[in-house]
């Protein structure tokens, strides 16, 4: 049987009832508020324009001027989020070689490695985790890519140092922490040697005690030795690009060249380029909406300016030898100042090149609603650029 429903009590109020009511409450409240000069909070806070945010961090590192390691076959010098700890996706270092210095046999556990040649020449060796293997030679202006975990050794051909720039996709990574086979070696029970290496275990007693890092080889002869297995299978995918012999884009107050995986199928995490900013040039106001960007300064000066919203805005002068890194999606420009040609090495921690100029931002908007943004007249907005410029010149 159903229940019958209980009596109606005569003095609820119905929810049509409880709505007016609140609306009066808050109308009222509202108007006294107002007459007593008192801000009533509305439903989405909007910052005062003069609201404090956190400063920009500093984003210049002088990779050249730090101590680093040195040794009768080489040195090496690095940037990690130590030194520089804005730039927690790309790690650098700057080494050099001397003719047979050896970069021994290694491998990175938590990064891959970019490289690109300054001066000088230098061979490496590769294993991939399929077996394949190769050598190559690298001379000013070529670019290696060895992924993560990939064995390689690095080795100075001469004539003369070679020095070179290391990028590595992973600001925690440190050059002198990586997985060398010295270190391995001198850590392992000479028993398990000599079982996995078919050597007695006296043999091992005249192998290093401790890593050796870089040490002081014979000069590799002009065409690359044998491998030891005759029968391994030469590497498919090339681990070399020939970055300064590529195609540049020219502009007015300069070029740059881009290598990304699209030309570089093994760089998979990284991509490069080189600029050359003529004297009194601009890197025009930009954006990469999908990578950090690491810049090494080879040789030249220039102010390199960031803009990381909230009216933050930090400049820095940077010159040879010096990391600048602009954090991903940040606004940013480069003026070049000083009487020569200032030439950047430059990494994003993306396999693809992603660019927003501020000129192409403008020219895919109306101008009515630009003259509406800016507060400027439909003439002014007409005198604005509205196709890419890249490098504008002086």
């Amino acid at each position: 049987m159903e229940k019958p429903a209980a009596p109606k009590d005569p003095t609820a109020l119905t929810r049509r009832q409880m709505l007016g009511l609140t609306t009066s409450v808050l109308a009222a409240a509202g108007a006294a508020a107002a007459a007593l000069g008192v801000g009533v909070p509305s439903a989405r806070a909007i910052p005062h324009p003069g609201a404090k945010h956190v400063p920009l961090e500093n984003f210049v590192h002088d990779l050249e001027a730090g101590e680093g390691w040195v040794g009768a076959g080489g040195s090496a010098k690095e940037s990690t989020v130590a030194e520089l700890p804005i730039a927690r996706s790309i790690a650098g270092v700057s080494m050099r070689l001397q003719p047979g210095g050896l970069r021994e046999l290694h491998w990175h556990a938590i990064a891959a490695e970019w490289a690109y040649i300054i001066k000088g020449n230098v061979r490496t060796t590769v294993i991939a985790p399929n077996g394949q293997a190769e050598q190559d030679d690298f001379g000013p202006g070529d670019v290696w890519y060895f992924p993560k975990g990939h064995g390689h050794a690095l080795q100075g051909l001469g004539p003369g140092e070679a020095h070179f720039i290391l990028g590595f996709d992973d600001g925690n990574f440190s050059e002198f922490g990586t997985f060398s086979i010295t270190d391995w070696l001198a850590r392992t029970p000479r028993h398990v040697l000599e079982r996995n290496l078919r050597l007695p275990a006296a043999a091992f007693a005249a192998f290093p005690k401790s890593e050796s890092y870089i040490v002081q080889g014979q000069v590799p002869p002009a065409a690359p030795a044998a491998l030891r297995n005759p029968q391994i299978e030469t590497a498919q995918v090339a681990h070399k690009y020939r970055l300064d012999a590529a195609p540049a884009t020219e502009f007015e107050g300069g070029d740059l060249r881009v290598v990304s995986q699209k030309e570089f199928p093994i760089s998979t995490t990284l991509t490069g380029a080189r600029m050359n900013l003529k004297p009194g040039s601009l890197r025009e106001m930009h954006w990469h909406p999908n990578a950090d960007e690491w810049q090494f300064y080879l040789s030249g000066q220039a102010r390199v300016t960031i803009f990381g919203a909230h009216g933050r805005v930090l400049t820095h002068e940077v010159g040879p030898g010096q990391v600048a890194f602009i954090p991903q999606g940040f606004g940013h420009f480069v003026e070049q100042i000083g009487p020569e040609t200032t030439q950047v090495l430059i990494l994003f921690n993306s396999p693809a090149y992603e660019e927003i100029s501020l000129s192409s931002w403008l020219g895919a908007n109306p101008a009515a609603m630009l003259a509406d943004n800016l507060g400027v007249s439909e003439e002014t907005v007409r005198a604005l650029p509205s196709r890419y410029r890249g490098i504008i010149g002086s």
